[in-house]
């Protein structure tokens, strides 16, 4: 980039930050307190200090304006709820006897209620706690969250930027109450809401803010008139506020389109804008609407959601044309570093050569401030760091990890064929009912069972040296005669091995196929504290040989019953890594696939009469665009059916997915051809199974009566109404009873009482 782009105003910023601590000390901190091992005291303690140091880190590696309001205990959603008063009738009174319990309360359910329903945040990982409103739902502003926060980092030095969710991607997250009637839109409260945001604003003013972000992703989606022209009369009122800061508004994951000029015209100071991925349209489009005249913009130019290095001059000449369209152009990643790791350089482990490829959110901060540097000063300002991540660029374009000339190969020769079983339903599930002989309202689990503190410490020991292959073998085949054990006892139908083996459903397959890498610190916040390590997906796929058979082999060894092979999907695969970022996902995918599909094939030829390809986020990963979403439907349906062609009528095929709205791929659901299919509906009152008989869903259905993120025991004449709800749209000769999802993260002190319950209800309705 020329120097002559040179200017004196950017400066670099971050949207967010990862909030666990470099040891994971919020995770076993509130986990702590759950237990009651430690005060609220020595939580809000700990959480304090991991607020100090993220400040001071940023403030270190150039970052002189930190984000405050972005960390929080649990989720940012349920703190916004907290902070405009939206607490559920069955949480006030936790509330009033103990805040910190009360809001756990919310995110966890107690005996006295249900916790929120939980779902995924956009098309991420991330999920996040829905607010449940109602007609008659008044708001109050408690403004103690984000004023305390800022007053932390004042009082350290800091020029701190308050963010919150903004008020029309609140409502927009939000669903009625279950109570209510068909037909209430939480969108339809804000006059009773912007009050509240006023009041909150008004409160971080006094407290030192100059500028507040309000994050409104849902303005990237497909609004309709009717929502952007509340959108546009919400930033006009609060641009007309006389006691508020200045007021940046964030969007990020996609392309504003419709929404640019409503936002671009209103009285707000500043706009963040996402320059990556689709995004990327952002920059064409802000100069069609005619820039941003008087206003900062912060470019989102450095991918915040993946983990590979910025093509640094790529973005210089974004920056660089985006220069002539904002009064003030400043450099950020796309969204916040919450979904990325922390820091690349703890990676000891990986090859120093593939190591360099990787930007996790230290990595990206420096990024952003060598932008930033470049962008003010001139690109000689930053000459040794483009040199540097030129031949880090040119590393990963010529390495023989990225290019296997035999999985390109097999991948050109795939048939339409090969992903289509050749047999319809009908035919297949008379042969799988002869073959399994169920009984009517068949039980199961989703797959796994608790991972306990003697599973974790076996695979410590193995790692350690501390024990040999033998011994740790013995140990998980003892887990597995326990749960197999347990589940003829309990009564189950269809059973699982429990996965004792398998420390994550992504990155047990990963550290088994070429073409990934796995990390040892790469942690990334799920929900609350369920914290994963993403695999790393570099280079071409496959599998070099048998991944789950053996065990598998072996539980089915110990009963008559039949027991499911169990694999991730690949689209979940490809979901739930940091996936490359130099071919198509499609091309991808297909790798994945077909390794997967030698797994299938050999499962059946093992004896494993029922295979479940678990595709948790076939939803998660559905683009935010309408215009973008068959293409992607397209080649992740075609990606299962690769995976689950190859077996006979008489084997049958399962399916699981689970928090996410799923009334957007219904048709995809059907497209994938699965014999069944089990959903999370514990938490939404059997929302699923409504929506898939309004669709015509013609095959067999498990929709979860068991909601396994809450620590609550549901009693069996719980399970049997949510059963007696399903059995109002799915007929009884089509349904399966099972959990909402697996019960890694459950003890079995709370896993066995309930699956007994949930045997129980099956038999109860059976008569």
């Amino acid at each position: 980039m020329a120097d002559r782009f040179a200017t004196p105003h950017s400066l670099p910023t971050v949207h967010g930050w990862p909030r666990q601590g470099p040891r994971r000390e919020l995770k076993k901190a509130v986990e702590g307190y759950w237990a009651g091992r430690i005060s609220a005291a020595s939580l809000r303690r700990t959480a304090a200090e991991l607020r100090r140091d993220t400040w001071q880190q940023l403030a270190d590696a150039g970052i002189r304006e930190v984000p405050t309001g972005s960390f929080s205990l649990y989720d940012h959603v349920l703190d916004t709820a907290v902070m405009v008063g939206a607490i559920p009738a069955r949480h006030r009174a936790a509330f009033a006897a103990d805040w910190l319990d009360g809001y756990f309360a919310m995110a966890r359910g107690t005996d006295r209620g249900a916790p929120l329903e939980m779902t995924k945040w956009f098309d991420t990982n991330y999920h996040y706690l829905v607010p449940e409103l109602r007609p008659d739902t008044t708001f109050t502003a408690d403004s103690r969250g984000p004023v305390g926060e800022l007053r932390e980092a004042v009082a350290l030095g800091h020029t701190a930027r308050p963010v919150l969710v903004g008020p029309v991607t609140f409502l927009l997250l939000a669903k009625a109450a279950p109570d209510v009637a068909d037909g209430f839109d939480p969108l339809t409260l804000i006059d009773r809401l912007l009050p509240v945001y006023a009041a909150v604003l008004a409160d971080l003013r006094a407290a030192g803010a100059d500028w507040v972000q309000l994050d409104e992703p849902a303005l990237v989606q497909d609004q309709s008139p009717a929502v952007l022209s509340t959108t546009a009369r919400v930033y006009r009122e609060l641009g007309a506020l006389t006691d508020r800061p200045k007021l940046l508004v964030a969007s990020y994951f996609d392309r504003l389109g419709e929404a640019l000029p409503v936002l671009a015209h209103a009285p707000v100071e500043g706009l963040a804008m996402d320059f990556t991925g689709p995004g990327a349209a952002n920059l064409d489009d802000l100069a069609a609407a005619g820039g941003l005249p008087g206003k900062r913009l912060i470019a989102g130019v450095i991918d915040g959601r993946n983990v590979w290095i910025n093509d640094l001059e790529s973005s210089l000449s974004t920056l660089a044309t985006l220069l002539g369209l904002a009064d003030r152009v400043d450099v950020a990643p796309s969204c916040s570093l919450l979904h990325v790791p922390l820091d690349a350089t703890a990676e000891r482990d990986l090859d120093p050569q593939v190591a360099r490829w990787l930007a996790f959110a230290r990595q990206k901060v420096s990024e952003t401030v060598t932008l930033a540097t470049g962008l003010s000063r001139g690109a000689n300002a930053v000459a040794p760091q483009l040199a540097a991540n030129r031949a880090a660029l040119a590393s990963r374009a010529a390495s023989a990890l990225t290019h296997d000339p035999a999985v390109r190969a097999r991948c050109s020769a795939i048939t339409p064929a090969q992903a289509r079983r050749p047999e319809p339903y009908a035919e297949r599930t008379a042969a799988q009912r002869a073959r399994l002989g169920l009984p009517l309202l068949p039980t199961t689990t989703i797959g796994s069972f608790p991972q306990t503190t003697e599973l974790r410490g076996a695979r410590a020991d193995l790692r350690a040296g501390r024990i040999d292959s033998p011994a740790y073998d013995e140990r998980i085949a003892a887990e597995i005669r326990e749960v197999i054990a347990f589940q003829e006892k309990a009564g189950l139908d269809v059973l699982v091995h429990g996965e004792p083996e398998r420390g994550d459903m992504v990155q047990y397959f990963a550290e088994q196929l070429t073409g990934y890498l796995a990390t040892r610190h790469g942690w990334v916040q799920s929900y609350g504290t369920r914290y994963v390590r993403p695999p790393v997906l570099a280079g071409d796929v496959s599998r070099p040989e048998p991944m789950t058979v053996r065990w598998t082999s072996y539980a089915q060894s110990l009963t008559d019953r039949p027991v499911k092979g169990m694999l991730t999907g690949p689209v979940t695969m490809l979901a739930w890594s940091f996936v490359r970022d130099d071919q198509p996902l499609a091309d991808t995918a297909r790798q994945v696939a077909l390794a997967l599909r030698d797994e299938v094939t050999d499962l059946e030829a093992a004896g494993t009469r029922v295979v479940q390809v678990d595709e948790p986020a076939l939803r998660e990963t559905l683009p935010l665009r309408e215009a973008a979403r068959p293409a992607y439907l397209a080649w992740a349906t075609e990606a299962f059916r690769l995976t689950t062609g190859g077996v006979q009528a008489h084997t049958q095929i399962h399916t699981h997915m689970c928090y996410a709205e799923f009334g957007a791929v219904l048709a995809a659901i059907d497209d994938l051809d699965a014999d069944v299919i089990s959903l999370e509906a514990a938490r939404s009152h059997m929302q699923i199974a409504r929506e898939l008989a309004t669709a015509g869903y013609p095959r067999e259905v498990g929709p979860g009566v068991y909601d396994i993120h809450s620590p609550r025991l549901p009693a069996e004449r719980e399970i049997t109404d949510l059963i007696d709800l399903a059995l109002r749209t799915v007929p009884a000769d089509r349904l399966w009873i099972n959990p909402d999802c697996g019960l890694k993260t459950r003890t079995p002190a709370e896993v066995r009482p309930a699956l007994e319950n949930l045997v129980a209800a099956a038999r109860r309705i059976r008569g």
